[in-house]
Formats: C-alpha cells, structure tokens, sequence
C-alpha cells in the first residue's frame, strides 16, 4: 500500500535523509509490529496510549533515591551485598542526565543516520572496572518474581540496548546486568496506609549481537514507500481490520 494519507502528527516524524531521534522504546514497538511502528514514526498515527503507572514510577524515583545515597558514599547497596554482588553504585556526571526521559543515552549510527536513544535506571560497577545496566522493575503477585514469561523478552532487549549504547558511548560494559526487582506483597493483614514489597536481584546474562541489524531494519522499514503488510499477531492491527470489515 502507497503512502496516500496526509500525516496526522507532523511532530518527531521520520523524513528520509534527515537525522531522526529513535528510542528504546520505539525499537520495541518496531520488533513487535513494523505496521504499527511505521504508521507511528512515518505517518504519525500512533497505537492509544496507557495509564501512566504511577506507582511503578514513585518505585523507580525512591530507589534512585536510595542507590544515590550510596553512590555518594562510594559503598555497596545492603541488597547488593545481601545478594553476593561484587559492586558499588557507578559514579559519572552523566548519569542524571542518562536517566532522564527524552534524553537518556544516545548514540548517532552513522550509517542509518538515526539517533538511538535510551533511559537507564542505574549503573553499578564491579572491581575489574566494568559497568553494570541496571533496571528496575516493580509488580504485585502472589509467585516470587522472575524473566521466564515470554513477554518479558521486552525486559531483557531493554537492558541489551542500554547495554549496546553505553558501550558506544566509550564504557566498559559487562554482559551481566541486573533487575532489581519489586514484589508489592500481598499476604499482609491490612494495607494501613502503606504497601511493603520484597525485593529480589535477578542478574541477566546480555547479548546485544542483535542490535545493530535490528537498527538497520528499521531505518529500511522508515525509509520504504510503502506501508508494512497487516501483522496478525498484533492486536492492534486486527482492531483495525476488524473496524474496517464492520464500517
């Protein structure tokens, strides 16, 4: 199908030829659907937006909060120590500026001209000099935590592109990272004002080989005329044909 719909954001849309700023998150989108991808970055036609998890992020600002005291203080995090973690909290003055949302890490691919961009939670560094990505993630259920449902392949390709931009950023990076993971607990006798969470680290072996091919799919799923074929396994695709074969 050729391009014959005016865009309806023309804001932060893919021009071929031009730089373009490509987040984490969007790389996500483009391995879930490249359908939806282009019709979000090429036509500005984006998937409906969520509620904002703000409990989740209230988690993330006081941890950062907590390993920041640390930091100063150039000693181990009690959890990193309770878990065998040979590492303090990692120090650079470009750390605040790496965690902020719309700026992140970034990294210019010259061959695709594409910005890639991306927000760390934190930063560990072990004794050999080596950099940890750490990320943190908060939930509720009654099971102990863990990375084996297979949606969570999102997490794990979330923590190989911090990996891959830092290392493009001049950092010695280790291929273990790990989450720090919150489980709001649920066998309490009442809430009282207050919700604990017990707190696991599950370390991940990462593998960012796939990174740069994914980049350039992409750039060449950006740069095409056309617009991808309908995805079915994407829900948002068969929303749409299903509107369509009503309407």
């Amino acid at each position: 199908m050729s391009i014959v719909t005016k865009a309806k954001r023309t804001r932060n849309l893919y021009e071929p030829g031009k730089p373009f700023k490509l987040s984490r998150s969007k790389i996500e989108n483009f391995l879930n659907c490249p359908r939806c991808f282009y019709l979000d970055r090429r036509l500005g036609i984006g998937q409906p937006s969520g509620p904002p998890f703000n409990l989740n992020s209230a988690v993330d600002h006081l941890l950062k909060k907590e390993f920041d005291v640390f930091r100063a203080e150039g000693k181990p995090h009690p959890l990193m120590q309770e878990h065998g973690i040979d590492a303090i909290p990692y120090a650079d003055e470009r750390l605040s500026e790496w965690r902020e949302n719309f700026k992140g890490v970034t990294y210019h691919h010259a061959s695709t001209n594409l910005v890639i961009s991306g927000a760390v939670d934190d930063l560990w560094i072990n004794p050999k000099g080596e950099v940890n990505v750490v990320d943190y993630k908060a939930t509720s259920k009654d099971s102990e935590v863990n990375l084996d449902a297979d949606w969570q392949i999102s997490y794990k390709r979330q923590m190989e592109i911090y990996q891959w931009l830092l290392r493009r950023n001049g950092l010695s990076v280790s291929d273990t990272g790990y989450f720090v993971y919150c489980n709001g607990r649920r066998d309490r006798g009442a809430f009282n004002g207050k919700l604990e969470f017990a707190v696991k680290i599950i370390p991940y072996a990462g593998n960012d080989s796939w990174v740069e091919e994914c980049i350039v799919s992409a750039h060449r799923c950006l740069s095409s005329a056309d617009i991808p074929p309908h995805n079915p396994v994407c829900e948002f695709c068969n929303y749409r044909a299903a509107v369509r074969e009503v309407e």
